[in-house]
């Protein structure tokens, strides 16, 4: 349940993430419902936060919100194209490697 909570929370993180990238991409003005939508999104993922910091040491729940270089990566190779060299690719598989060590741990 615990591993469960924090991949949300890195959900959506990612989600409010790549809602700024939008709203970013067409400006304040016609970008604001993004920009309100990162917010609610951001509060949502805070206040679960505060569910696992109660039951998951601090030193093992925050390193694994690495996953949010993950799950931002691939949605932006996704959404906007974006590319990717064979060392990005490499270091986002380091994380995914370290992520899995840590949660063997919960």
């Amino acid at each position: 349940m615990n591993l469960l909570l924090i991949l949300l929370v890195s959900v959506l993180s990612c989600a409010a993430q790549l809602c700024q990238k939008q709203a970013a991409h067409l400006g304040i003005k016609k970008g604001i419902f993004w920009l309100a939508l990162s917010i609610l999104l951001l509060g949502i993922g805070m206040l679960l936060w505060l569910a696992v910091l109660r039951v998951v040491p601090v030193s093992v729940a925050y390193p694994m919100l690495s996953l949010n270089f993950v799950l931002v990566a691939i949605a932006a190779r996704l959404i906007w194209r974006e590319t990717y060299s064979l060392q990005q690719w490499i270091g986002t598989l380091a994380i995914v490697a370290g992520v899995a060590l840590m949660g063997s741990h919960l």
